[in-house]
């Protein structure tokens, strides 16, 4: 006789990723403190990125993966994202509406997250930059948008430290 898992199987689980997650999303946000629109749209070194732009990407990426997570590619193609302004401020956009967009694709992750289950699999969209036939888990995703958002954490140091001396971390 096989028993059902526990609904409750992978709680210390799903909160220590959300936690981890939650931490990096926290540094990213303590970097952009006290800017103003201009500073966080400004380039600061040879990339493209701006600050402002981090926020508006990272937000998308964690609705981009969320949408992976519940429907798989089909649905992660479908999700309205901005290949090109990604991770550029466009004119009319501020920091605090940037923020408060992240702020809402936050806890719909977190919502989301706490109601999958984390082995649930679907295979990866066919581009050049995923292993072709790879599957991600829930988990897996998880895991990507903490390595996504704690890689960004740091881009994003970098940038303020190169504006204005600043630095979140050092």
């Amino acid at each position: 006789m096989t028993t059902a898992p526990h609904p409750d199987r992978y709680a210390a689980e799903r909160a220590d990723l959300l936690r981890t997650l939650d931490k990096h999303r926290g540094f990213l946000r303590f970097t952009v403190q006290g800017l103003t629109d201009a500073q966080a749209a400004q380039r600061t070194t040879a990339s493209e990125l701006c600050l402002g732009g981090l926020i508006k990407h990272v937000a998308g990426t964690e609705r981009q993966w969320m949408a992976f997570a519940v429907g798989g590619a089909p649905a992660m193609e479908q999700a309205d994202f901005d290949w090109e302004g990604q991770f550029r401020m466009d004119p009319g956009q501020t920091l605090a509406a940037l923020l408060a967009d992240y702020d809402k694709a936050a806890a719909a992750t977190d919502d989301l997250a706490a109601t999958l289950d984390l082995d649930t699999t679907h295979p990866l969209p066919t581009a050049p930059w995923f292993e072709q036939g790879a599957s991600w888990s829930v988990r897996r995703v998880l895991l990507h948008l903490i390595a996504e958002t704690s890689q960004h954490a740091g881009h994003a140091d970098i940038i303020r430290e190169s504006l204005d001396g600043q630095k979140t971390m050092g």
